[in-house]
């Protein structure tokens, strides 16, 4: 879609992109094109790193490796986003799709950004590509690609200062979005205006109208500067952790009001420098994951406070970025500014080895996450704009024929994304199995593949 007016608060609706059939250097580039070459002896799949593209040579996408892609924009580009549960149901496989997100904007002033919730509905797959013969009437295909128009709806409330990182959840009848400001707080913010918004036209109108700066429900100003990690609890909802760049964490437990939250002032202190993410475990409701800046990955139990349990003190070479707990295995994932993934074992975590480690990426890796219904696979961003699909269950023995050329990538690499500039976070859809949502300086994008 176009960009919204860098005034324009909220917006009834917009449109969104389906893929570009011709393929750019800009598109997801799966196939390299040599002019001058035969139309089909020309073309040879591309892997970043193996070889640089030649003079005359182009990216062009491989529609056939794609089950579903749309792209859409959102003016100023957003840090971090996540994904809102629907009450449409698990999963769901069935074209049309539609999803529900709320993220944050890093724009150019503070004055400009906006916390904003979007709908994006009529999704549909991408076809194979029709037989000449089969092109009949003209008029009834431009109908039918009318109808087949993904469509967009964006509630946008005006919030000071940059969003870092927005992580949301569900409480009650209550859609909390918590918000790490570059402001140095922690905000929680009620979404119902919003959700309502997106799903009516009479309510949009309305919430235009109305159109205020975001009022928090709840704040916290107790950190000493700013932050990026936050996680909220999924056994006990409501709970929340959050952790800032002087490193220090803060567990916050809700109250019955369901308005109001009680932060214990003593931080969890045990990191030696900014704390980069944050994972609850997925089973132990007083346990908690970090990562940081000083290399190492600490697992905590609140009824312990101030220090950790364990730690893998050189789990990196350089700054943790991120990490993701495996809902069903005891496994945790990590990415790091050496451009690594590692799979740690809880089991094993004392020994400081991780299970495996994989180098794919050629820059700091941005974003990790495991498939939330399928616990050997995860995905991964890095800063070399490239997004990697995993599959942990793969042996060197399950490969058959490789593609010529590229025999030197692990067998557990299942894809490899680009097209996007300056990948932020990624995160698969609780609700649709394989579907994964990224966002990047240059937009967001939505994707199936064929690989999961």
């Amino acid at each position: 879609m176009s960009a919204p007016d860098e005034d324009t608060f909220a917006e009834e609706g917009g449109e969104m992109e389906e893929m570009d059939e011709s393929g750019s250097e800009d598109d997801e580039g799966d196939v390299m094109e040599d002019e001058g070459a035969d139309e089909e002896a020309k073309k040879k799949v591309y892997v970043p790193g193996i070889e640089p593209l030649q003079a005359g040579e182009e990216l062009e996408m491989d529609r056939s490796a794609y089950r579903m892609y749309h792209e859409c924009q959102t003016g100023a580009p957003c840090l971090s986003f996540d994904i809102l549960r629907d009450g449409d149901g698990d999963g769901r496989e069935q074209f049309p799709l539609s999803m529900l997100l709320c993220a944050g904007t890093q724009a150019d002033t503070a004055l400009s950004n906006r916390l904003i919730v979007m709908r994006m509905h009529n999704l549909h797959g991408t076809e194979k590509e029709k037989d000449e013969e089969e092109s009949s009437d003209e008029e009834s295909d431009e109908e039918e690609d009318e109808d087949k128009k993904p469509q967009l709806e964006l509630a946008m409330m005006p919030h000071y200062g940059g969003i870092n990182r927005v992580r949301v959840t569900r409480r009650g009848e209550q859609s909390l979005a918590a918000v790490w400001s570059e402001k140095g707080q922690v905000e929680l913010y009620d979404l119902q205006p919003q959700l309502e918004a997106v799903h009516s036209s009479a309510a949009m109108a309305a919430f235009i109208q109305q159109q205020k700066e975001a009022t928090a429900l709840f704040s916290f100003s107790g950190h000493m500067s700013e932050g990026f990690a936050i996680d909220w609890s999924p056994t006990v909802p409501g709970r929340l952790v959050s952790g800032d760049c002087k490193k220090n964490i803060h567990v916050w437990e809700p109250q019955e009001r369901g308005t109001s939250w009680q932060i214990d002032q003593r931080p969890f202190s045990s990191h030696s420098k900014s704390v980069e993410d944050l994972q609850w475990s997925p089973t132990e409701a007083t346990v908690f994951a970090s990562c940081s800046v000083d290399q190492s990955i600490r697992i905590w139990d609140i009824r312990a406070p101030p220090n950790s349990m364990l730690s893998a003190n050189e789990a990196h070479s350089s700054d943790v970025n991120v990490i993701s707990w495996n809902r069903a295995e005891p496994f945790l994932l990590s990415g790091g500014d050496d451009g690594l993934l590692k799979v740690w074992d809880l089991r094993q975590f004392k020994t400081g080895r991780p299970v495996a480690n994989f180098k794919q990426h050629s820059a700091p890796i941005t974003s990790v996450e495991w498939n939330p219904t399928d616990s050997s696979v995860f995905a991964a961003s890095g800063a070399d704009d490239i997004l990697s699909q995993w599959d942990l269950s793969v042996e060197s023995s399950d490969v058959g024929a490789r593609v010529e050329g590229v025999k030197d990538l692990p067998p557990q690499l299942l894809f490899l994304h680009q097209g996007q500039s300056e990948i932020k976070e990624i995160h698969w859809h609780p609700q649709m199995p394989g579907l994964i949502v990224s966002t990047a300086l240059s937009g967001f994008n939505v994707f199936r593949t064929i690989s999961v």
